[in-house]
């Protein structure tokens, strides 16, 4: 009699963009070196960075990819494109995931294989500590008020996210890789939400730097990033437009899906 085969446990691989940030990508290094499921392997794309970052992620194990072209979207793709692993999880190198971030990540998406990624909240570690949280809710407001209107559905948070390694060669040759002002994660959520379902995920934060509300105006740059992402999807993803587009692809994926259980049944 032969043995029933057993279910194999998706493999995990983490991306990490970095450019000139050693100190802190040694942090997130050491943050997913004590996970309580570890990942099959960690990317680090090194987008031309001058300082010791790439020797740091060869120091910790890590895969180091060298991406040349400017920008996060040109290192972000570059790190995608080199996983292996089935589930692709996404941080920055000021990430501080928790000790069960992988974990949870990984489980959420092997739970519901309907959903395409599942990206998550952060709250800030660093700067004044009474303006950590007021500041995290402006900062993630922000973005959320600019896109999911431009959307039509949940937008990704780059700095803490996970998605099926299908969906992203789905829509690899899609997103925007050469243009260093797009706001990358916004873009991928243009591509994937499109046909594939996204969530978010509760109790998986991530801590992130203020930098973002640091002197060299990051926030505002972020801002700008956001709406130069939104107009190149114009005309073809003009909201009211990509609303229609995106309702009538969900119902033709029910109605195909209540055909298959029908087919399945033998009922016509």
């Amino acid at each position: 009699m032969t043995a029933a085969p057993t279910p194999t446990t998706p493999t995990v691989s983490v991306v990490i963009p970095v450019k000139d940030d050693a100190r802190h990508l040694r942090q997130c290094l050491h943050a997913l070196a004590m996970q309580t499921r570890l990942p099959d392997e960690i990317v680090v794309v090194d987008n031309a960075s001058v300082d010791d970052s790439a020797d740091v992620a060869r120091a910790a194990g890590a895969q180091v990819v060298r991406c040349d072209a400017p920008g996060i979207p040109a290192a972000a793709t570059a790190g995608y494109d080199a996983t292996s692993g089935d589930l692709i999880l996404r941080l920055d190198a000021d990430s501080r995931p928790g000790h069960h971030w992988v974990e949870a990540m990984a489980g959420a998406l092997i739970a519901r294989p309907d959903v395409a990624a599942y990206t998550a909240g952060a709250r800030f570690i660093d700067g004044p500590r009474a303006l950590r949280t007021p500041l995290a809710l402006i900062y993630l407001g922000a973005y959320l008020a600019v896109a999911v209107p431009a959307l039509g559905h949940l937008p990704l948070f780059g700095s803490n996210l996970a998605m099926r390694a299908g969906a992203w060669r789905a829509v690899r040759d899609r997103v925007h890789r050469d243009d260093p002002e797009m706001h990358d994660d916004f873009d991928l959520a243009f591509h994937l939400g499109e046909r594939h379902r996204l969530r978010y995920l509760r109790d998986a934060r991530v801590g992130v730097s203020m930098r973002p509300f640091g002197p060299d105006a990051g926030f505002a740059r972020r801002m700008r990033r956001g709406s130069r992402t939104v107009v190149a999807h114009w005309p073809a993803d003009f909201p009211p437009v990509r609303w229609q587009k995106i309702l009538y692809l969900r119902l033709r994926q029910r109605w195909r899906a209540a055909r298959a259980v029908r087919a399945e049944a033998g009922l016509r």
